[in-house]
């Protein structure tokens, strides 16, 4: 095999290792970022109204490979609803972040502490 047959080959095999597929995601964010972002730029009621749509809906339809939601999504969400008053259905929230995700447990207990 000459030189140019051996960098060929190793060309070749180079290419075709390159060329795998996407692997599935374990989540799904939906908009969150964009939401998330506009919310905090502008703190208004229309994007906090926006941020709130979207966690619904992250919560209700989760496509990934583990089909729960995402590490911290309840938590946002009920932090938000707490700020805007609706605590008792804000630590509901924080209570199913730290059942999927046990070890948000010493954070978010302090918060759930905080608002009793």
């Amino acid at each position: 095999m000459t030189v140019k047959n051996l960098i060929s080959s190793f060309a070749v095999m180079l290419l075709l290792a390159s060329c795998t597929t996407q692997a599935p995601q374990m989540y799904t964010w939906g908009k969150y970022s964009d939401a998330t972002y506009n919310f905090i730029k502008s703190h208004s009621d229309q994007d906090r109204d926006a941020l709130i749509k979207t966690y619904e809906s992250i919560i209700k339809k989760q496509k990934g490979t583990r089909k729960c939601v995402p590490p911290g999504v309840y938590a946002d969400y009920g932090y938000l609803l707490i700020q805007i008053g609706e605590a008792q259905k804000g630590k509901e929230m924080l209570e199913k972040e730290v059942a999927l995700y046990p070890e948000s447990q010493a954070f978010i207990g302090q918060i759930i502490k905080n608002i009793q």
